[in-house]
């Protein structure tokens, strides 16, 4: 059997302005970057959720490659990312850039192999 997977990167962010963690258009502003950076392609329009009160939000993108997904906990100062690319890709700046948008102050990332089996 021969599987070609991906790669998946699994990104934790620690330490975040919670103010960030709740604005819609920081947010989408951090997702447009790594869609657009990483040469991805969106297959539809991407979909937001403001939870209620002081809580996150959640957002999902479906993209041709699979989808990058975004989960924000400000009363936690947490933000977690996930995105799944059936198609390699260089590496993208992660901590560099969840300091920039979110003041993240440790970012932790965890790059997985999917599928690779022969």
């Amino acid at each position: 059997m021969n599987v070609q997977g991906g790669s998946e990167w699994v990104v934790d962010a620690y330490g975040c302005d919670p103010d960030a963690l709740r604005s819609i258009p920081r947010l989408q502003a951090l997702v447009n970057a790594i869609v657009a950076e990483m040469r991805l392609r969106p297959v539809a329009t991407p979909l937001w959720h403001q939870f209620p009160g002081p809580a996150g939000v959640t957002g999902v993108v479906v993209l041709s490659e699979s989808h990058l997904t975004c989960h924000t906990f400000p009363e936690q100062g947490y933000a977690a990312l996930n995105l799944y690319c059936c198609r390699p890709r260089a590496p993208w700046p992660w901590e560099t850039r969840l300091r920039d948008a979110l003041g993240a102050r440790e970012v932790r990332v965890t790059e997985l192999q999917r599928g690779e089996r022969t």
